[in-house]
């Protein structure tokens, strides 16, 4: 444990900034498995959980918590899913 007052805090905001990351990470994964079992079963909105999948990816990406490019990736694999 920190004995420096600026340590402490150090570890205070870097604590809530993992708990802010962690929830974002997970609302992703969540929303990309519901995009992909969408795509899967031919969903009648399909086209809806993708684009909100897409959305919150673009978001985790703005926020640095994943590269642009994997970003990218990933919504290129979503929509080619999708295209099928």
């Amino acid at each position: 444990m920190p004995n420096i007052k600026s340590a402490k805090k150090r570890v205070r905001v870097i604590e809530t900034k993992t708990m802010r990351n962690k929830a974002i990470k997970s609302n992703l994964k969540t929303a990309i498995k519901k995009a992909d079992a969408a795509v899967a079963a031919n969903a009648a909105d399909k086209e809806a959980v993708v684009r909100q999948a897409i959305k919150t990816l673009d978001q985790a990406g703005a926020k640095g918590l994943y590269h642009k490019n994997a970003v990218a990736r990933k919504k290129s694999q979503l929509a080619k899913k999708l295209a099928k």
